[in-house]
């Protein structure tokens, strides 16, 4: 005899495959942080990441929140936007100990690249010149 309880049972009874491991969860959660805070460091709503990734903003959300697996295939666009290596995204501490540049250097980049390319042109000649001074 078959009992008509249509919600007596959980998602995860119906569907076990959405059921994370607490090793995987915690990985996708620390993942989510990590993008969480890139993100913010570089002056980017979840709205327009999700935009990037064709995604609604709900849907990035739930990546941030640790809630669904980020799609390995979403690393490298991840990757470029937030103008660091995957590795960085996914926690792997560099070998080298070299940081990267930093976010407000970053915005500086984006925004020079921006400007013609005269101007461009006189950004690296004055940059070059101060280099050259001091000795780097």
């Amino acid at each position: 005899m078959t009992q008509n309880r249509p919600y007596s049972r959980s998602p995860h009874d119906l569907y076990p495959g959405l059921l994370m491991a607490t090793q995987d969860h915690d990985f996708y959660a620390q993942l989510g942080d990590s993008i969480a805070k890139l993100r913010k460091d570089r002056g980017l709503t979840q709205t327009q990441l999700a935009e990037t990734l064709g995604i609604s903003q709900q849907h990035f959300l739930s990546f941030e929140k640790g809630r669904r697996r980020l799609p390995v295939a979403a690393l490298p666009k991840l990757s470029e936007v937030l103008a660091v290596p995957i590795d960085e995204l996914l926690g792997v501490q560099p070998r080298n100990g070299k940081p990267g540049p930093t976010p407000k250097l970053l915005k500086q980049l984006e925004r020079i690249q921006k400007l013609p390319k005269r101007q461009q042109s006189l950004v690296h000649q004055m940059l070059e010149g101060i280099c050259n001074e001091a000795g780097v």
